[in-house]
């Protein structure tokens, strides 16, 4: 059995000593006290430096899990039991926070009871799909999904399994943008029982299986190398194509509006495939040595290991409706971080080169850096929804800081005292942005009600997330 929790939500968790069943009494779960001694034995998970997968707090009736900044699925140490925290947001919780404060205490306060409730799904592979799209974006995409091959697999249903969607997704977007650079050729392996002449070099135990018994005294099996296309790689690459085909096409409803856009990149690239072989075994993929002007197959066959291993390398259980998968977790941070990045870069494509990602000096990394001569600004794309009706100091401090460091104002060209522009998004469902382009950014900031009062020339916007639309 497992807890289910949806991100920044709280989980209260009490023992009791009668002897009933499980059961859950005012949002609160009540399980037997026989087994206080399993869940005192696992602690929280941290995911990164920024962030937990899942925060464990006990208290004197029992303990609490809340979920942190990620999606994913895990086990529970070893109670047995398993946590699944699905993309949902509560879109109305940032109204618990005071409207612009001195007091940090105050802005972070939690009245749990009084919170309103609107929970909305939140279309992570839209999101996804968004950075993909944009080669600057998608090349930082490494790290965003930590999986647990060795932990024991979960089983849950297959509309429940977040993880090979985010796979699949990813995958099919790396093929299209290998297929559209045009496939890799290079020398490869053919074996061929040839007649009436001898090519490379003569394998003697299956020519002698293939002719001498068989009296085929004019032919002679032989193996040589050819150059081409249908090397193990893109052999390799379709024979996991053939998988995302089959599994999008026996679950169309959980790929939602995103079903006709992913068969159409399914139908790109399956042509370009037509001539190559599925056949490929392990052995030819360890010795592979990556050409790194061809930078996306590297990944691409990192994912599609992980894709076939997730299957058990059988293409039926693509339609399963229960599937066993490892514990994973999805960087929700990262994706948000990667995602305003990629709108900012396709909004402005004449600044592409000025819109800087992930631009470190001395151990800090600045989420955004935009160096353009008359729009200079430090940008902290924050996944949080305190911004709403509020703000946090100590996020604010960590971006003025950014915006003080010598190399920062070294790459904007800086050389007077003025102080630089600082910017922190987060997502706000209901009054967010949509248009990233740098004109409009500048409009929204010099707003009054994006303005952070208590601090100077820092200001804050909120963006629109993609959200799944229920069907009535």
């Amino acid at each position: 059995m497992g807890f289910r929790l949806h991100e920044h939500k709280n989980l209260k968790i009490h023992f009791f000593d009668e002897k009933d069943q499980e059961k859950e009494v005012d949002g609160i779960i009540k399980i037997n006290h026989s087994n206080y001694d399993l869940f005192d034995s696992f602690s929280s998970k941290v995911f990164n430096n920024s962030s937990h997968c899942f925060v464990y707090e006990k208290n004197e009736l029992g303990f609490s899990l809340k979920a942190d900044y990620c999606i994913g699925l895990d086990w529970l140490g070893n109670t047995g039991r398993y946590l699944y925290v699905e993309p949902k947001l509560n879109t109305k919780t940032a109204k618990i926070f005071d409207t612009i404060t001195d007091s940090e205490e105050e802005i972070l306060k939690d009245d749990s009871e009084n919170i309103p409730t609107e929970i909305k799904e939140l279309d992570y592979l839209k999101m996804l799909l968004q950075v993909t799209y944009v080669s600057e974006s998608n090349d930082e995409l490494k790290g965003l999904v930590q999986i647990d091959w060795v932990a024991k697999p979960i089983e849950i249903r297959q509309k429940e399994d977040k993880l090979t969607p985010f796979l699949i997704v990813q995958y099919l977007q790396l093929v299209k943008a290998i297929v559209r650079q045009g496939l890799k050729k290079n020398y490869y392996k053919v074996q061929e029982n040839l007649n009436n002449r001898v090519k490379g070099k003569i394998l003697v135990g299956q020519h002698i299986k293939q002719n001498v018994f068989k009296n085929r005294f004019t032919n002679t099996f032989c193996e040589y190398q050819q150059f081409g296309e249908d090397h193990p790689e893109n052999r390799f690459l379709k024979k996991v194509l053939q998988f995302a085909s089959s599994y999008i096409e026996n679950h169309e409803k959980l790929f939602g509006d995103k079903f006709i856009e992913l068969q159409h990149t399914i139908n790109y690239c399956r042509p370009t495939f037509e001539l190559i072989s599925n056949q490929v075994n392990d052995y030819e993929l360890k010795h592979i040595k990556h050409n790194p002007f061809y930078k996306d197959y590297a990944t691409a066959i990192d994912l599609g290991k992980k894709i076939l291993k997730r299957f058990a390398y059988n293409i039926t259980q693509t339609t399963n409706d229960k599937v066993a998968t490892p514990p994973f977790w999805i960087d929700m941070p990262r994706l948000f971080e990667l995602y305003v990045y990629s709108k900012m870069i396709e909004a402005n494509p004449t600044d592409r080169k000025a819109i800087h990602y992930q631009f470190s000096t001395h151990g800090n990394f600045l989420d955004i850096l935009v160096s353009k001569p008359d729009f200079q600004m430090v940008i902290d794309a924050k996944y949080k929804l305190h911004y709403q009706n509020g703000h946090l100091h100590q996020d604010i401090r960590q971006v003025a800081g950014y915006a003080r460091l010598n190399k920062v104002r070294e790459k904007l060209k800086v050389t007077d005292d003025r102080n630089i522009d600082c910017l922190i998004i987060y997502p706000d469902m209901e009054k967010g942005i949509m248009d990233f382009s740098l004109e409009n950014i500048i409009n929204q900031k010099n707003k009054e009600e994006n303005k952070i009062k208590a601090y100077h020339k820092v200001y804050k916007l909120g963006v629109m997330l993609p959200l799944i639309q229920k069907k009535e």
